[in-house]
């Protein structure tokens, strides 16, 4: 067992304008937690596994192929492995991502 607390990778990336923190791993399964600040743009690529959206904490919207979905804290979304997505429309938005990594 090990205890973390996102929120501290949160305080970090704010801190450097953004970017991604992985705060677990192991067989089959990341934690990561994704900070966005604007006007920087997300400029993700579809990853080669499935993967789930937490927001921490602000609001956006999520591209995913041609649908639009309106989160804010407290709300997920399932995204499948490479499908092109892309947050837009936030100002800060921190969210746990948690992907599925199949064991190879």
């Amino acid at each position: 067992m090990r205890s973390f607390d996102p929120r501290d990778a949160v305080g970090r990336l704010r801190e450097a304008g953004g970017g991604y923190e992985i705060v677990h791993e192991s067989p089959g399964l990341e934690l990561g937690v994704y900070v966005l600040v604007a006007p920087e743009p997300d400029r993700q690529q579809p990853h080669e596994d499935d993967e789930v959206y937490v927001v921490l904490e602000g609001s956006g919207t999520l591209e995913v192929e041609d649908e639009r979905i309106d989160l804010s804290e407290g709300q997920a979304v399932f995204v499948p492995a490479g499908a092109e997505h892309r947050f837009v429309g936030y100002e800060q938005l921190a969210v746990l991502v948690v992907f599925e990594r199949p064991t190879r």
